[in-house]
Order: C-alpha cells, then sequence, then structure tokens
C-alpha cells in the first residue's frame, strides 16, 4: 500500500523480466563487464539489474541518442550508438577484449548475433528481446570454441511471488527506480498514442490510467 501503483505497474512486466534476465538469468556477476542492446524499458531495468547485482561496466547500445543519455541515468557507465560505429569492434575496444555478459533485449537477429561476437571467452549472450518464432540466428561456430554461449529468457526466469516482493523492496531502498522509467501518464483511450510513443522511442514506459 506504500508504493503507488503506477510505480508497483512495472514490476508486472519490464521490472521483472530486465532486472531478472540479469539477476535470475544471466546471475550478473560483481566486477563485471555488462553490454545490454537496446535502451527501452526492458533493457533500462537490466541495465539496473545489472548494476545492483555490482557490475562494474555497463554499456548501453542503441541507436537513439535521447535513450543513450537516459541510460547514463539508470547504470550505464558507457554508451554507443551503432547506427554511428561497429558495436562490435567499440566494445570489444572498450572492454579490453570483450564482454563478460551481453543482452539483446529488442528482438532483432542481427543483434543477438552482435552480442555474440563482442563475448569475451567464456562469456554468455542472453536472448531477451522476443525474435520471431521460425527465425534463424546464424554465427560462426568457431567462437564456440571460446567457451562462449547463448541462453535465453522468459520474462527474466521469474518466480513472480518470490522476486515481485524483492523488487519492490529495492525501490523502496532507492536501488532500483522506478520513478524514472515513468515517462508519461495516458487514459486509456489514448492507448493508440502510448503504443507509437513506444515504438518511436519516445518514452521509457507510458503508464495507462483509468480514472
Amino acid at each position: 500500500k506504500d508504493i503507488p501503483l503506477d510505480r508497483a505497474a512495472l514490476v508486472g512486466c519490464a521490472v521483472t523480466t530486465g532486472v531478472g534476465a540479469a539477476l535470475n538469468t544471466a546471475q550478473v556477476n560483481p566486477g563485471s563487464s555488462v553490454v545490454v542492446f537496446g535502451a527501452g524499458g526492458v533493457g533500462i531495468s537490466v541495465m539496473q539489474g545489472a548494476r545492483i547485482a555490482g557490475a562494474r561496466q555497463i554499456i548501453a547500445v542503441d541507436i537513439l541518442d535521447d535513450k543513450l543519455q537516459s541510460a547514463l541515468a539508470f547504470g550505464a557507465t558507457d554508451i554507443i550508438n551503432s547506427s554511428k560505429v561497429d558495436p562490435v569492434k567499440t566494445i570489444r575496444k572498450m572492454t579490453g577484449g570483450g564482454a563478460e555478459f551481453a543482452f539483446e533485449v529488442v528482438g532483432i537477429p542481427e543483434l543477438l548475433e552482435q552480442a555474440f561476437y563482442c563475448l569475451a571467452p567464456h562469456g554468455t549472450a542472453i536472448l531477451v528481446g522476443a525474435i520471431p518464432v521460425g527465425t534463424k540466428v546464424a554465427v560462426n561456430a568457431g567462437h564456440f570454441f571460446l567457451e562462449k554461449r547463448i541462453i535465453g529468457c522468459m520474462m527474466g526466469s521469474n518466480r513472480f511471488t518470490v522476486d515481485a516482493p524483492r523488487y519492490l523492496d529495492l525501490y523502496r531502498q532507492g536501488r532500483l527506480d522506478l520513478d524514472g522509467m515513468v515517462t508519461r501518464h495516458e487514459p486509456l483511450d489514448r492507448i493508440g498514442n502510448a503504443f507509437e510513443a513506444m515504438e518511436s522511442g519516445e518514452v521509457t514506459r507510458t503508464v495507462l490510467m483509468f480514472d
């Protein structure tokens, strides 16, 4: 009852998926290097999860400068606009040889391939984005000899009755920023506008209100 519903609502999907991807699925280690392909609501949540886990380097990758600047407020230590530079080469240089964890949160096969190629030996690429069923991804098999791996993530490997209260506690403690994720509020009859804003990258999250 002490948490505003427009903040708590985010734990219903985006936060549970993103924070859970970092804490539950990947089990990000303290001091590790993390890359997140996509700086929307789920990507921002992955970054927050990585920050909570104690990652020392969190690199946000996107094609929109506004979203990248926003990512800095949620835990990103570095940003890359992948429309301007080769993200794989840039990440490998920034990390000194590759990242330990790379998350794809957009749902584009090419980004999953980039996430795999930017890894250091023994690194893990986590597919969080909803790549359409039936889509194939092709990677150079030689990279598997470096013990790299690709794993899937379904809604942050969540145990909802366990994880949701924990995430709300992190919010109470000021360690998980839900306030900053709510970009705007809209009435239900403007749901179309809310989807357009989400798809264009204008917002991190729009909350629909019923009153």
